[in-house]
């Protein structure tokens, strides 16, 4: 029974590491998989596992795809209108120095655009700088890798995290806390590998040791704060703008001088206007404070926005609660009507931007197929019993240690997918009954879920999609196995550590 329980994710396995099968046909035939295995030997009723099915599809279209629909739109219409263009002048202009560039673009930048858009951007477009500007293409894929591996629980505006609540009906407020309070010991040390590796040696720490522990708790700090007071929503993207300010700051106030890693700036150059800066950013400084005002700190706005709602009973069978749908007070709504304006700031026509929209939505056709069947999937396994099987018997091979190798589960599901929003939604819910079965309290319940998105954060960087993505950023073909080496190297170590973070942090959780 285990095995046929666990036959979806065994065929995701296979179809994606092995077959090398596009994700959205190996998960499109992992939901019929998992709809012969609960009707036939599950016994779930027809009725039930169409509606099973059918409340995936409503959770993936909203608000998980119009997040991400609506991230990735804003990012093609600052590509459209050349604001991306400004940006990166202004990034490029802060210092000639190496290993200043990597934390400021690499690092904070980076965390930016995964807590922004996600889905591939925090790699492509840093390294893609990086490399375009001069440092050695393979070097900035690799520092790109490490950077992406602790912001992307918070990616696209926390949708993992949001997703992982959604399944496992769990606060997002505090799995989001947890997941970054597991995550803090790494988030200070990324920056501090990122200049060894730039530099290839320790040594090269040396006049920016400061800067970059600077940049490592000015990520850190807001991040954590945000997390366990609103959630996961802006979190990563504060936590990115403090530390980029801090970078600039660090780089105006202690210049680094060290001709060992100076270097001749590629493209172009010159100062960006106060204005000019302001415009190019507006979208995504009015998604910051479209998203602040409605968020739970500000209730005379939130409260009668998130009232604007709709419940409707979906799943037919026991143990269904009405699914809501929230209208105006969700974060996809919020980024499209930031992006609207800021592209309208920008000079972009509303046919303009209706023709991003239109070429957003056809670039991510096959993403779109796939997270509807993923979840879709997780929510047949989870109704008709199959996750709860995979959580048993995970629980009796691992007893009590099975905190343990939760961050592992969840850095399996986003290397098997891409994502960890997918990780979320396949291990989520096993995450949880296998924390109910060992006999944990609510408190450590939630503690171990949130190792799921620990774990997929650290499997991002592993990830073949993320590997892929790197190399087509940094223009430079067959190097997929050395990028994979060497990402290697930091995930081990990694997931090793989360797991022993999970395992004794259950303690002072309650």
């Amino acid at each position: 029974m285990f095995l046929l329980a666990l036959s979806p994710i065994l065929w995701l396995v296979v179809a994606l590491s092995i077959l090398k099968m596009a994700a959205h046909k190996a998960c499109a035939i992992a939901l019929i998989i998992s709809l012969a295995v609960g009707c036939g030997i599950y016994g779930m009723e027809t009725v039930n596992a169409a509606t099973a099915t059918l409340e995936g599809v409503a959770l993936a279209c909203w608000p998980i795809l119009l997040v991400i629909i609506a991230a990735i739109f804003t990012y093609n219409l600052t590509l459209h209108t050349k604001a991306m263009d400004t940006i990166k002048k202004m990034l490029t202009s802060v210092s000639n120095d190496r290993r200043v560039l990597v934390l400021l673009i690499g690092w904070g930048f980076g965390g930016f655009l995964e807590g922004m858009a996600g889905f591939g951007t925090a790699v492509a477009i840093p390294a893609g700088i990086l490399a375009g500007i001069g440092i050695n293409p393979i070097m900035s894929a690799v520092v790109c890798l490490i950077a992406n591996s602790v912001p992307t629980a918070w990616g696209s505006i926390g949708i993992p995290l949001m997703t992982l609540a959604s399944i496992t009906g769990m606060d997002p407020v505090q799995l989001a806390g947890y997941t970054a309070l597991q995550l803090s010991p790494l988030t200070i040390l990324c920056p501090i590998l990122m200049v060894i590796v730039t530099g290839k040696s320790i040594a090269a720490l040396k006049g920016v040791g400061i800067m970059t522990l600077v940049a490592s708790l000015a990520f850190l700090i807001p991040e954590m704060f945000l997390s366990f007071t609103m959630g996961p929503e802006l979190a990563v993207v504060a936590g990115s703008v403090v530390s980029m300010a801090a970078i600039v700051a660090c780089a105006k106030i202690l210049p680094v001088k060290d001709e060992k890693y100076a270097m001749e700036i590629k493209g172009d150059g010159g100062s960006v206007s106060t204005s000019t800066g302001i415009t190019a950013c507006l979208p995504f400084i009015l998604i910051f404070f479209l998203l602040l005002l409605t968020s739970k700190l500000v209730p005379g706005i939130s409260e009668p926005l998130k009232a604007i709602k709709t419940s409707v009973l979906i799943y037919s069978g026991a143990g269904a609660s009405p699914y809501t749908f929230t209208w105006v007070a969700t974060p996809g709504v919020l980024i499209f009507l930031a992006a609207f304006i800021g592209g309208k700031v920008q000079g972009a026509s509303l046919g303009e931007m209706l023709g991003v929209l239109g070429k957003t939505f056809v670039n991510l056709r096959f993403t779109i197929v796939t997270i509807i069947c993923v979840i879709a999937t997780a929510k047949v396994m989870g109704y008709s019993g199959m996750t709860s099987e995979i959580a048993d018997t995970a629980v009796a091979a691992t007893g009590t240690a099975y905190p343990a190798v939760a961050a592992l589960i969840g850095s399996v599901g986003t290397f098997i997918t891409g994502s960890a929003t997918s990780s979320c939604v396949l291990f989520g819910k096993l995450q949880t009954d296998a924390a109910i079965a060992i006999g944990a309290t609510p408190a450590a319940q939630a503690w171990i879920t949130a190792a799921n998105a620990a774990g997929a954060c650290a499997g991002k960087m592993v990830s073949p999609q993320s590997i892929a993505i790197a190399v087509a950023a940094i223009g430079v073909q067959g190097v997929e196995s050395e990028l994979m080496k060497s990402a290697v190297k930091f995930y081990i170590p990694f997931v090793i550590a989360l797991g022993a973070i999970v395992y004794f942090g259950q303690a002072f959780v309650g």
